[in-house]
């Protein structure tokens, strides 16, 4: 008689936590018990958790939940990188955003996690030569949410926009991991060029809200660029950027400027003079 072992059930821890945070959620205030189950208790997993979310805020009468639904379980079950994105996203905001009191509050309510979300379908989407289906998804993201990144753009992991709102993002963009912007951040271009148009922002990089980063331009690593900027030159790395044209007004201050989210610019000469 051969003894067969139970499968061991994968550890997910933050996955554990939504699903504890979610009971509470429950408990406290019933009235949107209904929705707490549909969008975390009623899921085996935080994949399925996604795709219904991205279903239910996206979904319209001319493409239903239940379809959209199918086309996020088809990306996660052949991405799994997507998912694992999606909780260095999830932690970024709850590490760096003070109104963040819980993981389950930016699955829930906040269209900055939700809106990189939907993007990264539709990233997946357009890797695939599916761009009409890409198309639907940037543009239902940007009705829902309020922001507007071309499927083509590419994205690392551990991205926190706070407030998102106006956030434009370009088709050539990229950004890297562990990146932070505030709201009405573009990333575009300068004209009506083709090709390699928009810029590319480094890891740990810190974006104020309004700033503008136009055009074919590298932004350093762990750089600060200040609230209101218009970036049209590369930014050195470490270093911190403000004014119209930007122009360089220090040292990014600290060695993760995203992660610290110190947006209190001294506008001092460089050169320390």
């Amino acid at each position: 008689m051969s003894l067969q072992k139970n499968p061991v059930r994968p550890v997910d821890f933050i996955w554990d936590q939504i699903k504890s945070e979610a009971t509470d959620i429950v408990r406290d205030e019933p009235v949107i018990g209904g929705m707490v189950h549909a969008s975390i208790l009623h899921h085996s997993t935080f994949e399925r958790a996604l795709s219904h979310r991205f279903a239910a805020k996206l979904a319209t009468d001319e493409m239903g939940v239940q379809l959209l639904r199918e086309i996020a379980d088809e990306a996660f079950a052949e991405d799994p990188d997507i998912a694992q994105r999606a909780r260095a996203d999830l932690v970024a905001v709850y590490e760096r955003d003070p109104a963040c009191q819980q993981l389950s509050q930016a699955l829930l309510f906040f269209k900055g996690f939700q809106a990189i979300q939907s993007y990264r379908i539709g990233h997946w989407l357009w890797e695939r030569k599916r761009s009409h289906l890409a198309y639907f998804v940037q543009n239902r993201t940007s009705e829902v949410f309020g922001v507007d990144i071309h499927p083509g753009a590419k994205i690392g992991q551990g991205i926190m926009i706070d407030h998102a709102h106006s956030i434009v993002v370009g088709e050539t963009a990229v950004i890297g991991d562990n990146v932070s912007m505030l709201h009405s951040v573009t990333l575009g271009g300068t004209g009506k060029e083709h090709d390699d148009r928009h810029p590319k922002i480094g890891d740990g990089v810190l974006i104020g809200a309004g700033a503008k980063v136009l055009g074919n331009i590298q932004i350093g690593h762990c750089s600060r660029i200040a609230a209101g900027s218009v970036v049209l030159e590369d930014v050195p790395p470490m270093k911190t950027v403000a004014g119209v044209p930007a122009r360089i007004v220090g040292e990014a201050g600290c060695a993760q400027p995203s992660v610290m989210m110190d947006q209190l610019i001294g506008l001092r000469d460089p050169s320390g003079d």
